[in-house]
């Protein structure tokens, strides 16, 4: 579903991505994580499209994140991408953010969009809060929002740049369960996160990052018990110690 390979990306003369190569089976979900500024965030939105890289591969469902002539909608629509700070239109309530897209990209009329936003919403537990604007919600109805409104768009995969970090511990759980639903239906997921308990439970794969560089690419139970890299070691007993 996912190919990478050979990927390096810089800013200026500062190196963000080097040499990086990973692959994700239809199905599978895989965990990106690392330490702050390793490069997890700029490869997953490379994943995207919504960052460009100077040398390698990136092929999604077939198609070529780096090509020239990609038609980026229809990429985004079969990679569906959920941020860290929701961004959901503030101007539209609720079912709006989720019919806009459906009705300018996927041409569906109108009925058949809120047909479909409104079985989402109920989905992710937000189908009495409809009307009102992302102003009105707490941050966890936020992203749920905003996974329904990614999962509108009837996405291949689901790529989540730190969909918790932006949230108050109590609203953490509330979208961490909708993603594990999400992998329990089969969904193929690729997750940048921090909350390693919730990834030791639902990914089939974790990779490691530092430096801009993957160093650790293998199961996720292996990953947690007995990791290969002294890095990884150092990582993980920080963040159980704390």
């Amino acid at each position: 579903m996912i190919s990478v390979k050979n990927v390096d990306k810089h800013y200026g003369p500062v190196q963000v991505l080097k040499n990086c190569s990973m692959e994700i089976k239809q199905g599978e979900v895989v965990v990106i994580c690392g330490p702050s500024g390793s490069g997890k965030s700029t490869l997953i939105k490379c994943i995207n499209a919504l960052e460009s890289f100077q040398k390698g591969e990136i092929i999604v469902d077939g198609i070529s994140c780096g090509h020239s002539k990609t038609h980026l909608p229809t990429l985004r629509q079969r990679a569906g991408m959920v941020f860290q700070s929701f961004e959901l239109f503030p101007h539209l309530t609720v079912l709006d953010n989720l019919l806009i897209p459906q009705m300018r990209i996927l041409k569906r009329s109108r009925e058949q969009a809120i047909d479909k936003a409104r079985a989402l919403l109920t989905r992710v537990g937000m189908q009495h809060h409809e009307h009102k604007y992302p102003a009105q919600l707490s941050g966890g109805q936020q992203q749920r929002v905003a996974i329904a409104r990614a999962l509108s768009m009837e996405p291949k995969v689901m790529l989540f740049d730190e969909p918790t970090s932006a949230l108050d511990p109590e609203m953490v759980a509330e979208v961490l369960s909708v993603m594990a639903e999400l992998a329990a239906e089969g969904m193929t997921m690729c997750c940048v996160t921090h909350e390693l308990g919730f990834a030791r439970k639902i990914a089939d794969r974790i990779i490691f990052m530092d430096s801009g560089e993957i160093i650790e690419d293998s199961g996720s139970e292996a990953f947690f018990t007995s990791p290969e890299t002294q890095r990884a070691r150092d990582f993980l007993s920080q963040i159980i110690s704390h």
